[in-house]
């Protein structure tokens, strides 16, 4: 998080200070402001306040934000070119408000987690991104309203419970991730990725009213792209992807994830062009692969080191490899797995160590590339035979380097049986599954009742993309990074969750996912000149 916020509507600056107190280590500065009623703070690092004031329109806007496209945005609101790059990104979420209102993060690209308070209207409108990168969660307890970026700080506020919410501690112990609104906290709600909540202050004997939760996003809407050539989807593709990364690199010193895979490298990659071209260092290169001196790479894992030091040969990147220990292990295991700071693979948590150690303020991941424009185009034989595009389907038989009856049973088991089709993949490709094992005793499963799993449509490959956004894997995993490193000054950016990018990979076609053998094609197609 750039800043970690907390607020109260309802109680006033009197109620602030035990949230005020439980987000101390985020972040050293502290800024803070009082109304009647309401009262807010936020705890960043050094830069740009997190807080804007406009006293003549009445309104205060709080956000833990980087707002992209600043220049568009600032055509809209006339904002003069002279001052743009002093412009903080709280100052233009409050004079987004200001135009549009409640319609305001339509017009917002970025990741950012907002309140602002009109105190004209004793209205709060709080909002979060489209994908989720900034986290935020509330409270209505005792007649108050209560928010903040982490749990811990609204479970500070008088009259919050702290009791558990059952339902989803046996719901993640099945290894289900549950999207919605719910944590661990019965009495801690979160604001939806894609969502805004709209709270009213009300009389002095009823301070606060219930919240309106409302959807600004809906990528199910995005709109189908003209019919056009593969190299030019790759080209819009590439130039969406360069504009993506390129508005994630302000501020800095900058890191970089590489896995060796195609979306951490490609990010990696386009971050070190643009930043020669700024003038800057290239970003500094972090595995999740060991320090080849304490753990010579396995057979299995050779292949990944060797695409991570080209990855890093290729443009002159300085490599960090992780070195796991069992005081790590064991460090991780004693924290309290309720709160979304413990929602961190072990190899990260080495990541973010050495990466505040040099000083990274920026660290860039590929994170959710493979819903995004790095698809596999998983669902698209099953659509082509259910539609009876049987020419269609012909074509991409005849693509494979195997026979007419293979090729067809295994569009029909992915129809039937996707996860059979898995199994049977990686055993013909040597890798056996490791058993999952039920963590939750039967009793407590059968009191509990686990919420069942996100469904995903068995074809077409917008329905499964649309699925995969709306399972909650990714913001869990970013709501979890972003907690924990937030008190190391590191802050995550995902240019493959960009709303631009998102988007468009929505509106291609769905061949351009998937052609013959090969898979993620789109991307590939469009990297072929990066990577």
């Amino acid at each position: 998080m750039a800043a970690a916020l907390c607020g109260v509507l309802g109680a006033g600056k009197q109620s602030l200070e035990a949230g005020r107190g439980a987000l101390a280590g985020y972040a050293p500065a502290c800024v803070e402001w009082a109304g009647d009623d309401v009262a807010f703070a936020a705890r960043h690092h050094d830069g740009e306040s997190p807080l804007r004031v406009d006293r003549a329109a009445g309104l205060v806007a709080i956000a833990d934000a980087r707002i992209d496209d600043r220049d568009a945005l600032c055509d809209k609101l006339g904002v003069p070119r002279a001052q743009r790059g002093q412009t903080a990104d709280a100052e233009l979420i409050l004079r987004a408000f200001a135009k549009w209102r409640a319609d305001c993060p339509r017009h917002l690209l970025g990741d950012y987690a907002f309140c602002v308070w009109d105190a004209a209207k004793r209205v709060l409108f709080c909002a979060r991104d489209h994908i989720g990168a900034r986290p935020l969660y509330y409270a209505l307890a005792s007649g108050r309203f209560v928010f903040a970026s982490a749990v811990e700080a609204v479970l500070a506020a008088p009259g919050v419970a702290d009791a558990l919410d059952e339902t989803m501690v046996a719901t993640h112990l099945g290894s289900t991730v549950a999207s919605g609104a719910r944590t661990f906290f019965r009495a801690v709600c979160k604001l939806p990725p894609g969502h805004a909540l709209t709270v009213e202050a009300g009389r002095p004997f009823d301070p606060v009213g219930a919240p309106r939760l409302e959807r600004h996003w809906f990528p199910e809407r995005a709109p189908l792209l003209p019919r056009a050539s593969d190299d030019a989807y790759a080209e819009q593709c590439l130039e969406l992807y360069q504009r993506a990364v390129r508005d994630r690199l302000r501020g800095g010193p900058v890191g970089a994830h590489v896995s060796g895979g195609l979306d951490s490298s490609s990010v990696a990659v386009l971050a070190a062009r643009e930043l020669r071209a700024q003038g800057r260092p290239p970003p500094a290169a972090f595995t999740w692969l060991s320090d080849l001196e304490d753990a010579p790479p396995q057979p299995a894992h050779a292949q990944e080191y060797a695409l991570v030091d080209a990855v890093c040969a290729q443009e002159g990147l300085p490599a960090r490899h992780g070195a796991l220990t069992p005081e790590i292990v064991l460090e991780l295991m004693r924290l309290d797995g309720a709160l979304p700071n413990v929602l961190i693979h072990v190899n990260e948590e080495i990541v973010q160590r050495h990466a505040q150690a040099q000083g990274v303020r920026v660290l860039l991941s590929g994170w959710g590339g493979d819903e995004c424009v790095s698809f596999s185009g998983r669902g698209h034989w099953p659509h082509l035979l259910l539609r009876g595009r049987w020419r269609k389907l012909a074509a991409e038989c005849r693509a494979q380097d195997a026979p007419a009856w293979r090729f067809l049973g295994g569009v029909g088991l992915e129809l039937l049986h996707p996860s059979l089709l898995v199994r049977l993949r990686r055993l013909r490709e040597g890798r056996r599954d490791v058993e999952r094992r039920w963590l939750v005793h039967p009793q407590f499963a059968r009191r509990t009742k686990p919420l069942p799993a996100p469904a995903v449509r068995r074809f077409g490959v917008r329905n499964i993309q649309l699925a995969l956004l709306r399972g909650g894997h990714l913001a869990e995993r970013m709501e979890g990074w972003a907690a924990s490193g937030a008190p190391r000054g590191i802050e995550y950016r995902y240019p493959l969750l960009d709303r631009r990018l998102l988007e468009f990979a929505l509106g291609v076609p769905p061949e351009q996912f998937r052609r013959g053998e090969e898979r993620r094609w789109l991307m590939r197609n469009a990297l072929r000149t990066v990577l």
